[in-house]
């Protein structure tokens, strides 16, 4: 898999744009700003794109989709708990457990309710990628004081979910710059403190 990555707006929020050959299809996520951008990087590689994936609902992570819409006919994507409180439309509602393709790659919706209730990340075990918006990063984690956040919930996806994942697999956050599994379990401070059990009184 081909994973571009496009840092845009004031939170220097991460879009990605995940092929595997130009000329072929292409999944966009996170398309925060500057839409003009995206569908000109998209049109350059004469991609097709199959839709829109957003990890959570927050502007910076979702304000180029209007624009993104008007250019191509494609379906947005978003967990059913996020699209209740995002205010555009959404064309396919996300439960966790979903799996789309992208040519012939099995890509998994996963929930990790923390950053906000209907948060998810975007597994493609075969690349060995997950794409984490504001769920984990590769030195702390997402905010949980923001609207629909909820600590609790953080704490039980990192538990049972993203303490699962092979020290193989690679992170591609909504901000800064990738890591392996490897890599957050050595110098992820957040991360280690609810393995460790420091989160269990919060």
């Amino acid at each position: 898999m081909k994973i571009e990555r496009i840092v845009q707006g004031s939170l220097e929020s991460n879009c990605y744009i995940i092929y595997h050959n130009e000329g072929g299809e292409c999944f966009i996520i996170d398309p925060g700003y500057n839409a003009e951008k995206i569908i000109k990087d998209i049109e350059k590689k004469n991609l097709k794109p199959k839709g829109i994936l957003l990890t959570h609902m927050h502007y910076d992570h979702v304000g180029a989709v209007p624009g993104i819409k008007a250019r191509f006919d494609i379906p947005t994507y978003m967990h059913a708990q996020d699209a209740q409180e995002y205010k555009g439309h959404i064309d396919r509602l996300l439960y966790g457990g979903e799996e789309l393709d992208l040519e012939g790659e099995s890509i998994k919706i996963i929930h990790t309710p923390g950053h906000s209730h209907g948060s998810i990340c975007i597994m493609c075990e075969e690349s060995k990628a997950c794409f984490t918006g504001d769920t984990i990063f590769d030195i702390d984690l997402g905010r949980t004081d923001l609207n629909c956040g909820s600590q609790s919930e953080m704490e039980d996806s990192i538990r049972n979910v993203i303490s699962k994942w092979d020290n193989s697999i690679r992170i591609y956050p909504g901000h800064d710059v990738s890591a392996t599994m490897k890599q957050v379990r050595k110098y992820n401070t957040e991360y280690l403190a609810i393995m460790q059990g420091a989160g269990d009184e919060n």
